[in-house]
């Protein structure tokens, strides 16, 4: 086999490995699927964590697309780490891992809603399942924190 595809193959099944995982719930004897639960910290607004939860198949080619996440404000987040943040309103992918040997993945993207000056986290996959692409919103607001804006909250 040639060594190129194989480590390429390696490289593709540790996407999907990551040192981030805090549970792990069977869902029964008789299945080979799991919900795992996931701790990500934002990199750039690090006061942030994301938890999310999905199913992942032991033994298949694919995980299913259902996901869950809840984001919480768990440190300080400064007006200054606001500030690197892309304010698009598309945001930025955050946080990827793989789901599939065949291109899909789990994402999470952070949007800036910033006339409720709020930081709105989207968990998505990227492949169609079953006529709907698989989605979950967590929303952490600045109120309270030191990036929170009087100027922006009286427009």
């Amino acid at each position: 086999m040639n060594k190129t595809l194989l480590t390429a193959g390696l490289a593709l099944l540790l996407l999907g490995c990551s040192d981030s995982e805090v549970g792990d719930v069977s869902l029964g004897l008789f299945t080979l699927k799991d919900i795992k639960l996931h701790s990500m910290t934002d990199p750039i607004v690090t006061g942030v964590t994301c938890h999310v939860a999905s199913i992942e198949a032991d033994l298949s080619l694919s995980d299913p697309s259902d996901s869950s996440i809840a984001c919480r404000q768990t440190g300080e987040i400064t007006p200054q780490m606001i500030a690197q943040i892309d304010k698009s309103k598309s945001g930025e992918v955050v946080f990827k891992q793989s789901k599939s040997v065949f291109f899909k993945a789990m994402k999470v993207r952070r949007i800036f809603d910033a006339e409720h000056q709020t930081l709105m986290y989207l968990s998505y996959t990227t492949k169609e399942t079953s006529g709907s692409f698989k989605h979950s919103l967590s929303t952490v607001p600045l109120w309270g924190t030191q990036a929170y804006s009087e100027k922006l909250a009286s427009q």
